[in-house]
C-alpha cells in the first residue's frame, strides 16, 4: 500500500495492511478538552516563544545524553521489531519525522513522549514483558499520538516541576505555587492520555488489542484470568457506584495521578471506538493539518462544553446526579445531599415520616428529609 512517503530515508509500509491518514491533524482524535485547552495555547500570540524561553532553563540536553549513554536506542540493529512499529505508527498517522526511541531498563511497565524542541519516545522493559506484538503496537501508536500533538512539551515541563515540588517542599508558599501549576498540568495530561489512547487505536486498528493491554496495565500477565467484557463494568461500577462520598473520594484519588484510571481508559476507548466519529476518520473524513491555522478558538470551546454537558447528563455518578439536579432547580437539595452522604445506594436508615416528602426515585436513599 506504498505511496512513496518515505522516512529517514527509507520507504515503511506497515507489517499487515491497514487504513493510512494523509495530513491527519490531531484535532481528529483529540479528546474535546485536550484538543479545546491546545488550540486555545497555540491561538495565543506569542505563546510559544514565551514558553519554550521558559523552557529553556530545563536540562533537554542533559536529558538526551542521560538517556543516549544509560539506555538502549531502537534502531534497524537494536529492537528492529520496535523499530519497525514505530516507522509503521509513523507512516499510518503521517509524521515525516521518527522520534527517536529508547527502551529503558525497568521493571514498572511504562512509557512517555517527552522532549522540547524535538520528541523523544522511551519504553520500558517491564512493559516490553507485558504485551504482545498488536497490544505493543498500540502503545507505540499512542506515543506517537502524543508527539503529533505537541504534548511533549507539556509532559516535560511536567516531569520538571513535579520534580521541583520535591526539592523545595521545606518552603511553604514555594511548593505551594509549584504544586497548583503541577495539579492544572495533571488535569491537562489526564485528558491528553485519552486523547493518546485513540491514536493508538488509529495506528493499531485493532480495539481488542488496546482493550488488552489496558487491561494488562491493571491486571498483569494473566491475560487467561481476565474478561474484557468483566473489566468494563468494572468502570460502570466505579462510575455509578457508592454515595456523594465516593464522588469525593474519586476526585481526591485522581488528583495526584498523571493518568485516568485504567478501566476508565479502557471505558472512554470502547465508546469513542463506536462512536460516528471514528468511523468518519477511518472512511477518510478527518481533519487536515493544513487546516490547523484556521481552527477557531470558540468553536473548540463550544464543543468541549457540549460534550461535557452531554457527559454530565448521561452520567451515573451521583455527584454528577447531584449537578444535574442543580442545573435543573430540583427542590429539596438539601435533602438529597444529606441523603447522598448517607448512602446513595439506599445503606442509610430511619424511615419517611408520613406527612414528610416522599422519597425521590432513583437516589435509592432512606433516610428522612427535614
Amino acid at each position: 500500500m506504498s505511496d512513496g512517503h518515505e522516512h529517514s530515508g527509507q520507504e515503511q509500509v506497515p507489517s499487515r495492511r491497514r487504513t493510512r491518514f494523509p495530513g491527519i491533524s490531531s484535532r481528529a482524535y483529540e479528546h474535546p478538552a485536550d484538543r479545546s485547552a491546545l488550540v486555545a495555547l497555540r491561538k495565543l500570540t506569542g505563546f510559544d516563544t514565551v514558553f519554550k524561553a521558559l523552557s529553556g532553563l530545563l536540562p533537554e540536553r542533559s536529558l538526551r545524553l542521560l538517556f543516549l549513554s544509560d539506555s538502549v536506542r531502537v534502531s534497524d540493529e537494536q529492537f528492529a521489531h520496535l523499530n519497525d512499529m514505530l516507522r509503521d505508527a509513523c507512516y499510518i498517522l503521517d509524521l515525516e519525522k521518527v522520534p527517536p526511541m529508547y527502551v529503558n531498563q525497568d521493571p514498572v511497565p511504562n512509557a512517555m513522549c517527552i522532549g522540547l524542541d524535538e520528541p523523544i519516545i522511551v519504553v520500558t522493559t517491564g512493559l516490553l514483558e507485558l504485551l504482545d506484538e498488536e497490544e505493543m503496537r498500540a502503545v507505540v501508536g499512542h506515543e506517537v499520538g502524543h508527539a503529533l500533538s505537541g504534548h511533549s512539551v507539556y509532559r516535560t515541563i511536567l516531569l520538571f516541576l513535579t520534580s521541583l515540588a520535591v526539592r523545595v517542599a521545606w518552603i511553604p508558599l514555594g511548593n505551594l505555587a509549584i504544586m497548583a501549576i503541577v495539579t492544572a498540568l495533571r488535569e491537562w495530561f489526564r485528558k491528553s492520555e485519552l486523547s493518546a489512547d485513540r491514536a493508538g487505536l488509529l495506528v493499531g486498528q485493532d480495539l481488542q488489542a488496546s482493550m488488552r493491554g489496558l487491561m494488562k496495565l491493571a491486571g498483569g500477565h494473566h491475560l487467561h484470568e481476565m474478561n474484557v467484557d468483566a473489566f468494563l463494568k468494572q468502570a460502570e461500577e466505579y462510575e455509578a457506584g457508592g454515595d456523594l462520598r465516593d464522588s469525593v473520594l474519586k476526585i481526591l484519588n485522581v488528583l495526584p495521578r498523571s493518568h485516568p484510571f485504567t478501566t476508565v481508559r479502557a471505558a472512554e476507548l470502547k465508546r469513542w471506538a463506536e462512536s460516528r466519529d471514528f468511523q468518519r476518520i477511518m472512511d477518510g473524513h478527518y481533519p487536515r493539518r493544513s487546516e490547523d491555522k484556521d481552527t477557531s478558538v470558540t468553536d473548540s470551546f463550544r464543543e468541549s462544553a457540549s460534550h461535557y454537558a452531554g457527559h454530565v447528563k448521561s452520567s451515573k455518578d451521583p455527584l454528577m446526579k447531584l449537578v444535574t439536579d442543580i442545573a435543573g432547580g430540583a427542590g429539596d437539595l438539601g435533602g438529597r445531599v444529606r441523603r447522598g452522604f448517607g448512602g446513595f445506594t439506599g445503606s442509610g436508615s430511619g424511615s419517611t415520616p408520613k406527612d414528610g416528602p416522599a422519597r425521590e426515585d432513583g437516589d435509592g436513599a432512606s433516610g428522612s428529609t427535614a
